[in-house]
């Protein structure tokens, strides 16, 4: 899932993948979803403040390219958009959030909370167009396993 599709170029990008991915427009930005159908793609607009039906599937990676800076300005909450990425995430899935470092780092607190692993952060300094302050940091949801499937393990 792109959860900010814009244009829909991280769709176009894997559209020759065996992969298909849910393009997510905002409700308060451009509405670009004629471009994104015009492209062959899916997609649908959306509220970050609000819950995403995702009924019958959830998603193997999220993409978020300033989507908690974006709920942020709304006065949203980002916990509640951490808690809803984690439900929309398979077990070991992965997510893509690229941000401002303050974000980031807001991200890093929760991780153990969410049963998270950071995988890779990168600064994003190679776009010339970004004025170098955003950062790409790489999180994988982990199994949830009690002490008992430890235990069953054995």
């Amino acid at each position: 899932m792109d959860m900010k599709a814009n244009l829909g170029s991280f769709g176009a990008a894997l559209k020759e993948k065996d992969v298909w991915v849910m393009n997510v427009v905002s409700e308060d930005g451009p509405n670009t979803l004629k471009l994104i159908y015009d492209r062959g793609l899916i997609g649908a607009v959306h509220n970050w403040c609000e819950a995403f039906s995702t009924y019958p599937r959830t998603f193997d990676l999220l993409h978020a390219w300033t989507v908690f800076s974006d709920i942020g300005k709304k006065g949203c909450s980002a916990e509640d958009l951490l808690v809803e990425m984690d439900r929309m995430l398979r077990p070991t899935g992965f997510i893509i959030i690229r941000d401002k470092q303050p974000v980031i780092e807001f991200v890093k607190k929760y991780l153990h909370a969410l049963h998270w692993e950071a995988v890779a952060t990168a600064d994003s300094t190679s776009d010339s167009d970004q004025d170098g302050d955003e950062l790409v940091f790489i999180v994988q949801k982990k199994l949830w396993l009690t002490s008992e499937s430890f235990r069953d393990s054995k």
